[in-house]
């Protein structure tokens, strides 16, 4: 029985995940991968243009953490300043949320940021820092100064 080389258009179990090339029989090949439409036959064609594929995917990825970078560079360079109501003794009447701060971002930097990529746990007057998560690799931290209005 001989063997036939096929490239994963979808996560197959058993097989393995998209993309990957996997040697199977050829009943298997001709019954259930070409079938199901879960696979092609790995040609040197299809395999150049799964490179080139990976090639302009890691490219892209690249430029993505660049940009991120950048930005990140430009989070850092200045503090959010935001004044809250405060108590007799001082202290803030509940704390910044995530979507606060990103309203707040937007206005000072002018860049959207969304609130699931903000870490953020500030509930006292004064310098605080709070996390965004803006790549995989790439998290900024900006200063956050409270002040008592």
């Amino acid at each position: 029985m001989s063997k036939l080389q096929m490239i994963l258009k979808e996560d197959v179990a058993g097989q393995g995940r998209k993309g990957e090339i996997v040697n199977v029989s050829e009943g298997y090949a001709r019954n259930f991968l070409l079938k199901g439409n879960k696979a092609i036959v790995a040609t040197p064609e299809e395999l150049k243009k799964i490179e080139n594929q990976k090639k302009k995917a890691k490219k892209y990825a690249e430029e993505e953490k660049e940009k991120c970078l950048e930005l990140k560079k430009m989070l850092e360079s200045k503090e959010i300043v935001i004044a809250v109501k405060v108590g007799e003794n001082g202290k803030m009447f509940g704390a910044i949320t995530n979507k606060e701060l990103s309203v707040d971002i937007k206005e000072v930097f002018g860049v959207e940021i969304d609130k699931k990529k903000i870490e953020c746990n500030i509930k006292t007057v004064g310098e605080n820092i709070a996390t965004i998560k803006l790549h995989t690799e790439v998290k900024a931290e900006i200063k956050v100064v409270i002040k008592a209005k």
